[in-house]
């Protein structure tokens, strides 16, 4: 028999142990309080984070655009392509980028209503009695006069601009300059004796196929400014028309808008038989490839593009669908 004498539970000498558990320390504490749903537990300072998270990173100073940004109606997509791209008596509500979006998506049709003029004092013409030379230059002057020359002037300011051979900045303030330089003196002077050239010819065939080649040339003409604004193409100056309207046209936006107007020129050529109807789509998608072409070096001459270059590239754009449909 044991006459060992029984111990205490817990000896003074000795500290008691902590009963092991497989819960953990946290069981150790007991249950959590409970509290009522979006309250803050007693003694933690109001707003403070719980402990154990990590950190929110802080909030920037201003809100962030949403991730789709309100489109502008229709109606003021049509005022701001009229309202500044020609000088038609429209009145432009809206200038932000939302409205630029709506206005570069329509700009074809400002370009059909000015081609649409220039065919008709063309074909007043000719009913006048004038000849075919007489009507191609009313015709090829009347979208100057819809547009204030400003098309004109961006082609002559922009070939001032590359010609100099100079860096982006030093050709961009060449491009700013009220005068003309001996570059955009020739290009103005073979870009409008090519257009006339071109619209004799058609008008001395009949009057509908120079009317048509002049609804085509705006169509196309403007149709490269939508390209040009699209996404991914920046502009080389903060301020100014090219600022306002770069980047604002997505790109499947831009491609849709490309390929209904190079239809739409097939699809007014359908009266002269379907040779025409090809031609005149090749005619109008070898002039957005020539815009095309001419945007891609400016952009590496430009870091941009300006209001200057968007009036080259109209001017590129119609001047090539007329030469183009001048053959066969």
């Amino acid at each position: 028999m044991d006459t060992t004498p029984e111990q205490p539970p817990h000896s003074p000498s000795q500290p008691p142990q902590p009963r092991s558990s497989a819960r953990g320390p946290e069981s150790e504490r007991g249950p959590e309080p409970e509290h009522p749903e979006g309250a803050e537990p007693p003694g933690r300072p109001e707003g403070a984070e719980p402990p154990g998270r990590p950190e929110h990173p802080p909030r920037p100073a201003y809100d962030p655009p949403p991730a789709h940004a309100p489109r502008a109606p229709w109606a003021d997509g049509v005022r701001f392509a009229f309202g500044t791209l020609t000088v038609l008596p429209v009145r432009v509500t809206r200038w932000d980028r939302q409205a630029a979006h709506a206005g570069m998506l329509c700009a074809p049709l400002a370009g059909l209503a000015v081609g649409l003029c220039a065919a008709a004092v063309g074909g007043a013409l000719l009913f006048l009695g004038a000849g075919a030379l007489l009507a191609a230059v009313a015709t090829a002057a009347i979208p100057a006069v819809l547009t204030r020359g400003l098309h004109l002037d961006g082609l002559a300011d922009t070939a001032d601009g590359l010609g100099s051979g100079k860096p982006a900045e030093d050709a961009l303030r060449i491009m700013k300059r009220s005068d003309i330089g001996p570059f955009g003196v020739i290009t103005l002077l073979f870009v409008l004796l090519g257009q006339v050239a071109a619209l004799a010819q058609l008008y001395g065939q009949d009057w509908a196929h120079g009317a048509v080649a002049a609804a085509v040339a705006g169509v196309a003409a403007r149709c490269s400014l939508t390209l040009a604004a699209r996404v991914g193409v920046p502009a080389a100056r903060p301020e100014g028309l090219g600022a306002a309207v770069a980047g604002t046209v997505p790109w499947r936006s831009a491609g849709v808008v490309a390929a209904v107007a190079v239809a739409g020129c097939a699809v007014a050529a359908a009266p002269f038989g379907p040779y025409a109807v090809v031609r005149h789509a090749f005619a109008a998608l070898a002039a957005l490839v020539a815009a095309e072409l001419l945007l891609r070096h400016c952009r590496r001459r430009l870091d941009g593009v300006t209001g200057d270059v968007f009036g080259a590239l109209a001017e590129t754009a119609a001047t090539t669908a007329l030469v183009i449909l001048t053959f066969g």
